[in-house]
């Protein structure tokens, strides 16, 4: 499909050629394997082209619904688009596949380090490096951006032109900023990973590919509203956290917010290449830090509209203390997943939980 079509229509249209079938919406096949033609029509191609298959043979390799998942994707990227049953297995399989001397990298993910540790186990000659230090020929630089679970930005131009002068290679973890938010290969990325969270499409299994396809219809939509309610409630949530105790601001009483971090909130100084990087805006999902770990604990119940749970990229709003799924995180440390509610009543909600959270603490304790 050509590039020249906008974000929304290449989402709609870029697998129309993949599929045969008379239905509008994908077909539902939960078949592993699949019969051969008949011996007159069966071809044997040098090289089969696995993006537009002329036949399935096993569903380890392609599927009607895989290819077509797979085609969208590959429009709505930029690139060849490889579809994974889990985003560690895509880490492994990208480590495998450019088998770097040295690996550049810093924070970010814990299960992407978690896969790295088990790669380190068939190649214990991989040396771990930051991504500030210098860079020699063979080398990976692994960047996530936004960061999980902060959502700060980092410089992929940056990165790109220093690991590219010495012959190395650059991967971009862009699980926080799905298009239209930032187009990693625009700024010299190899390689991109997303995830298939943020994306709208919580497990690859064959099902619920089919209602993956359908939810990427509306990505650009989707993520552009996330984006907008993620970066004003950070912006808000800040504002919280300058007002000291004692006072209030918005009606939200000071000292209950530490910190907050987004992309937005960034010192000024970088603010000119991250609006250039994410032009579709910051992340929908970043975090901020209370005083009181006890707190932290107690706040993602006290909640109405937002659930809970560790996830991102879903329509609803999420909150956990990211201790919970992340046993290297501060206690304190709250994360946000922002969804398509009103942006006034996440701040109502968030405005009667921190208020409320000292006394609810006090009676628990």
């Amino acid at each position: 499909m050509s590039q020249n079509l906008e974000l929304a229509t290449r989402l709609l249209h870029a697998d129309d050629e993949a599929h045969s079938e008379v239905n509008v919406a994908p077909a539902i096949s939960v078949s592993t394997t699949f019969r051969a033609p008949g011996p007159v029509k069966l071809e044997y191609p040098d090289e089969p082209d696995v993006t537009s298959p002329q036949r399935h043979i096993y569903s380890r390799y392609t599927t009607p619904i895989s290819t077509r998942v797979e085609k969208v994707l590959s429009a709505l990227l930029g690139g060849h688009a490889i579809t994974y049953a889990s985003g560690i297995a895509a880490t492994y399989s990208a480590l495998v596949h450019l088998n770097p001397k040295r690996l550049a990298i810093r924070d970010g993910y814990h299960g992407v380090h978690v896969s790295i540790d088990v790669y380190k186990k068939a190649k214990p000659e991989l040396e771990i490096i930051d991504i500030d230090d210098e860079f020699k020929a063979g080398d990976l630089c692994w960047v996530e951006t936004p960061l999980n679970p902060t959502g700060e930005a980092r410089n992929l131009k940056y990165y790109a032109e220093k690991v590219h002068a010495v012959g190395g290679r650059l991967i971009v973890d862009s699980t926080f900023a799905p298009p239209p938010i930032q187009d990693p290969f625009a700024w010299g990325a190899d390689v991109v990973l997303h995830s298939g969270y943020e994306l709208q499409g919580p497990n690859i299994s064959e099902v619920i590919r089919i209602y993956y396809v359908e939810c990427l219809r509306t990505l650009e939509l989707r993520a552009t509203r996330q984006a907008e309610n993620g970066a004003a409630l950070a912006q808000w949530l800040h504002r919280v956290s300058q007002t000291p105790a004692g006072q209030s601001w918005d009606g939200v009483r000071g000292g209950s917010i530490k910190h907050v971090w987004h992309a937005t909130l960034q010192g000024q100084k970088d603010q000119g290449w991250i609006k250039k990087q994410m032009p579709g805006g910051g992340p929908a999902c970043f975090s901020f830090m209370l005083d009181d770990p006890n707190e932290a604990r107690v706040l993602p119940y006290m909640l109405k509209l937002f659930t809970p749970a560790t996830s991102l990229g879903g329509v609803e709003s999420l909150i956990e203390q990211r201790y919970l799924s992340d046993a290297g995180a501060d206690k304190r440390l709250i994360r946000l997943s922002v969804g398509l509610e009103n942006l006034e009543d996440l701040k109502e909600d968030l405005r009667q939980a921190l208020n409320g959270v000292p006394a609810k603490v006090k009676a628990r304790l």
